[in-house]
């Protein structure tokens, strides 16, 4: 509910008449929906990173790994129809800064580890500056979440995901990785 109606508008009345329980049974496992929120997003975070930890442990080549890791995100965010991201901002700061931070580390991490098997397998170019490139890749990814940048009757947002991971790649490319990236949108991977 907090995904599809946002963090704000969803009061603790909605939760427990979708639940099908009291509102005091909630807050007796919650102080308040502070404490609610903070967890919500804690467990989406945690099972997001558990999907993609368990797709890198699969070793794929670079770029098909990518494509991967986006279609498990895009499973997880697919009902994310107001602005989570800067209802999370702008009505609980805090939870937001801690999230992003947790989210830049545990992409980070992934994106380096994702850059340096694909350089040694020839699919990205040997003179990349990793950190340079795994920063702006969580930034671009974190900036077209942005519904003020990229508003989303302008930029649907599966169409937006799809097209960033294409440009983000064909910077970062080979001849060889170009190769594997045009078989895969032709073969409409996503």
């Amino acid at each position: 509910m907090f995904l599809n109606l946002g963090f704000k508008s969803v009061t603790m009345d909605d939760l427990a008449n979708e639940m099908g329980i009291s509102k005091k049974t909630i807050y007796t496992h919650f102080t308040n929906k502070t404490e609610l929120v903070k967890e919500c997003t804690s467990q989406l975070f945690i099972n997001i990173t558990t999907g993609i930890n368990s797709i890198c442990s699969m070793e794929k080549n670079p770029i098909e790994e990518l494509y991967e890791i986006k279609r498990l995100v895009t499973l997880y965010l697919k009902d994310e129809k107001s602005s989570p991201q800067y209802q999370l901002q702008k009505y609980y700061p805090a939870i937001y800064a801690s999230l992003k931070s947790k989210q830049f580390e545990t992409m980070k991490e992934c994106v380096v580890e994702n850059i340096k098997r694909g350089i040694n397998l020839g699919f990205y170019r040997e003179n990349l500056n990793i950190d340079f490139i795994a920063r702006i890749y969580f930034s671009g990814v974190t900036s077209i979440k942005d519904s003020t940048l990229f508003p989303p009757e302008n930029f649907p947002k599966e169409q937006l995901i799809d097209e960033y991971l294409e440009y983000h790649l064909r910077g970062i490319v080979t001849p060889k990785g170009r190769n594997k990236l045009n078989n895969l949108i032709n073969s409409n991977y996503e």
